[in-house]
């Protein structure tokens, strides 16, 4: 079973002085989605965390939460051992996750009581570093149809190539972006395999128990299309065209 956490926190604020990113800012915001075996299991974790300083204007501006929002929320302490519980032992898919990493293991390390750092029980996964390079655990990244990746590889980019609705984001926030990750996430990541085929001395191709069929072999029945089924293919091709995907169907 492979267990994937995909998450998104939002914050006080980013630091400008070159220093650690978490410097002088703190999570307000936590946003977890479940994925297991590739697939939205509807389990979340999302909380509204109590920074106990002020949120920047510029912060507000990008997630609209706002200091009076926050007052009543718990405080980082209160939630950690509950995060830490839904995060153990996944992947945890972020984008741009060393922003993110960096302000929990900050506050993972202000808690009176020592705590893991989270790559310390989970593996991490940088969505926009996946995006970057084009390859994910040795596959290639699933592009639409036949246009290559957007220039910008962030989330709102990649969302809009594969054809991810973000017409309820107002604001950012870190549940919604989660959401939004996942699903992006899955339609990158859902390419072929690479074979990756070695040749072996005599000719046959070894390791992933490939084998020729035989010459003398029946020959295969061939069942053709309906005309129903031809039209609702022709209806697939449209819907993908209208999505701005490219149908090499009809180009051949």
């Amino acid at each position: 079973m492979q267990r994937q956490v995909v998450f998104d926190t939002e914050t006080t604020g980013m630091n400008d002085s070159g220093g650690p990113i978490y410097q002088g800012h703190r999570v307000i915001e936590i946003g977890c989605v479940e994925v297991i075996d590739r697939k939205l299991t509807g389990r979340t974790y999302h909380v509204y965390i109590n920074p106990q300083q002020k949120i920047d204007d510029e912060a507000i501006e990008v997630h609209g939460i706002t200091d009076e929002f926050v007052l009543d929320k718990p405080l980082f302490h209160q939630i950690a051992d509950d995060f830490l519980a839904f995060i153990d032992g996944a992947e945890l898919v972020a984008h741009n996750a060393q922003f993110d990493i960096s302000f929990l293991d900050h506050e993972l390390s202000m808690l009176p009581q020592a705590r893991p750092k989270c790559a310390d029980i989970c593996s991490v996964t940088d969505s926009l570093l996946v995006a970057r390079r084009g390859e994910y655990n040795g596959r290639e990244v699933q592009l639409a149809g036949s246009k290559p990746l957007p220039a910008r590889k962030n989330l709102d980019a990649l969302s809009d190539y594969y054809g991810v609705d973000r017409s309820s984001r107002t604001y950012h926030g870190a549940l919604l972006d989660a959401e939004l990750l996942a699903e992006v996430f899955l339609k990158m990541t859902g390419g072929q395999n690479k074979l990756n085929l070695i040749h072996g001395q005599d000719g046959e191709e070894q390791g992933l128990g490939v084998r020729r069929l035989a010459a003398e072999r029946p020959p295969l029945a061939v069942v053709f299309a309906s005309d129903e089924e031809q039209g609702l293919h022709q209806e697939r091709l449209e819907l993908v065209e209208k999505k701005g995907g490219s149908c090499l169907w009809r180009k051949l």
